[in-house]
């Protein structure tokens, strides 16, 4: 049994409901999207009062079991205007799971700014925030440990979500107090500041109970063997994601200079922005490049990058902020990347969304490509909260408007992520259709022949890519462990089984991932979205993409009707 939250902010009251079983396994993705259209959302301002913002544990939250420890946070996006499922590491959801909640949403908006203190008897406290206004999320996370102890997890509203910057996330604590793993996508944060709620204060307590303790706890040492054995895992170990960086340069699908061209090095040339050249790097220097993210995972893709002192600078430093805040603005030093990276991390924002916008802002006219000085400046703007600060902060799809550029890399009002869909175009595919704007991890497949492939093949690809994405992100696993969990559906169906009492057969697994993707196109439909809403933007099929001279080949209106097969697939599922 796990205890599930209505909290009321207007009047501070909390209605608690108790979930059992099967609603405790649907959760994360899933559980967003059913709450987000049971509520009719759909036709609400996402700034209003009445948007709905929505925290996520998923079934195995609290224990040690490997990459299961992911936090789903979700609302209409103020961003995108459609679906919003924003997913972040650390230690929420894991601290959630210790305090046998599955879940909360937070409802209307508070009068005062608050700080909402879950506590380890039950309580929950809607404190005074005002300490805390205006801070960086370091500034707060220390001011919020002097205040509550260490023993805790914090989720913080930066102050760029204080003022309803859509580049805002919700900035999560990882395992040594950092708010530096972000639920980073869509304007989450926005909508948390909407709310006036500055910070979630959870209570660290022991690991939850479980309906057959033995079997759970036997599941956490096999899956744990299965990662650890299996060779796919062992480059996120040693590398983390930033060795996607060496593919797409490889490949020319990095962005670079706001998506001008495909790749920064020539044939041969060491490439100082990939995965091989920064944890060589890094591990000279002393840096910690094996490291947990989230309590009890044992990928450890996550790292600490230092200097050539030793000295920390960032941490994580990811592939997608290489690309975005790197790349894509003609930034070719590591050490640069990562000082603009700690910044955003402090800011508590959304490193690809500020990224692009950066870019655009560069392709504008307003500085050179690779200019340091000028990043800086605009990120203390929308620190600040200026009046530029404030339009810039709006995110990338706003600021290209308001200066008149063509070349603006979103979907859905969303910044592309860190792979050109000229040369990466099963995952480009995944981001025109997917419910949750130009996002990669809806639907990755950076290293396929897609040029030997026709639509239907790349339709299928795409579609096959976005249900086993969807499911890790309906179950709080972690996508980065899905060549064990995909390959074992069985034994993730047997242990939820055995964690919450229910007789849930294995075709639970795709099953929920396809009913996943129905709801969420579900609610954009609802929302007004149609095909407009899909298209990449028109550079991409007019600019040839050095050094590969590729366009792209496939329009919106031609992959509309992805998600057709999926409640035939999902009713012969239902049939076996």
């Amino acid at each position: 049994m796990r205890k599930y939250y209505d909290i009321h902010l207007d009047t501070q009251t909390i209605t608690e409901e108790h979930l059992e079983g099967e609603q405790i396994a649907r959760a994360g993705r899933y559980h967003i999207a059913k709450t987000l259209l049971d509520n009719h959302i759909a036709p609400v301002d996402p700034l209003s009062p009445d948007n709905i913002l929505i925290f996520s544990a998923g079934p195995f939250a609290g224990s040690s079991f490997s990459n299961a420890n992911r936090l789903s946070v979700g609302c209409k996006s103020p961003l995108t205007g459609g679906i919003k499922e924003a997913n972040a590491g650390g230690t929420c959801a894991y601290a959630m799971g210790q305090l046998e909640i599955s879940g909360f949403n937070l409802r209307g908006a508070s009068n005062e700014w608050v700080v909402l203190h879950f506590h380890k008897d039950g309580a929950l406290t809607f404190d005074d925030a005002q300490s805390y206004m205006g801070l960086g999320t370091f500034e707060t996370v220390e001011r919020l440990y002097a205040t509550y102890g260490k023993k805790v997890s914090l989720a913080i509203c930066g102050p760029v979500g204080e003022y309803l910057g859509l580049l805002a996330g919700i900035s999560i604590t990882d395992t040594d107090g950092r708010p530096s793993r972000l639920a980073a996508r869509g304007g989450v944060g926005a909508v948390m500041g909407s709310k006036k709620v500055k910070a979630i204060v959870l209570d660290l307590v022991k690991m939850p109970p479980f309906h057959d303790r033995k079997k759970v706890l036997d599941g956490i040492k096999t899956y744990a063997k299965k990662l650890q054995d299996d060779p796919a895992i062992e480059v996120y170990t040693k590398i983390g994601t930033m060795n996607m960086g060496d593919y797409t340069n490889h490949v020319g699908g990095l962005p670079v200079r706001n998506f001008t061209a495909g790749g920064v090095s020539e044939p041969g040339e060491e490439f100082k922005m990939g995965g091989d050249y920064i944890t060589a790097l890094n591990n000279a220097r002393g840096g910690e490049h094996t490291h947990a993210c989230m309590p009890g995972c044992v990928i450890q893709c996550s790292n600490v990058f230092v200097d050539a002192a030793g000295k920390e600078i960032a941490s994580p430093v990811e592939y997608e902020t290489i690309g975005l805040m790197g790349t894509n603005c003609g930034i070719m030093n590591v050490d640069d990347l990562a000082a603009v990276n700690w910044i955003a991390n402090d800011l508590g924002i959304d490193s690809i969304e500020a990224g692009a916008t950066l870019g655009v802002l560069m392709d504008a006219g307003l500085a050179e490509f690779g200019d340091m000085q000028f990043m800086k400046d605009v990120l203390q703007a929308i620190r600040e909260g200026t009046d530029e600060g404030r339009l810039w902060a709006q995110g990338t799809a706003r600021v290209g408007e308001h200066y008149g550029i063509q070349r603006v890399p979103v979907i859905k009002k969303q910044a592309i992520s860190a792979y050109d869909p000229r040369v990466i175009e099963i995952t480009g595919v995944s981001m025109m259709t997917t419910a949750q704007g130009a996002d990669h991890t809806a639907g990755n497949v950076p290293k396929a022949k897609s040029f030997e492939m026709d639509l239907a093949e790349i339709k299928q690809r795409s579609l096959e890519s976005q249900i086993v994405n969807a499911i890790p992100d309906s179950l709080g696993l972690c996508i980065f462990g899905r060549t064990v969990t995909d390959t074992n559906p069985d034994f993730i169906v047997e242990t939820i089984n055995a964690a919450h009492g229910t007789n849930l057969k294995t075709s639970f697994f795709r099953q929920l991932g396809m009913e996943t993707l129905l709801l969420e196109a579900e609610f954009n439909k609802q929302a007004g979205f149609g095909v407009d809403d899909d298209r990449l933007p028109q550079f991409f099929y007019d600019e040839a993409l050095t050094p590969s001279n590729r366009v792209a080949r496939f329009r919106a209106e031609e992959v509309q009707d992805i998600y057709e097969p999926l409640p035939e697939m999902h009713a012969k599922l239902d049939a076996e």
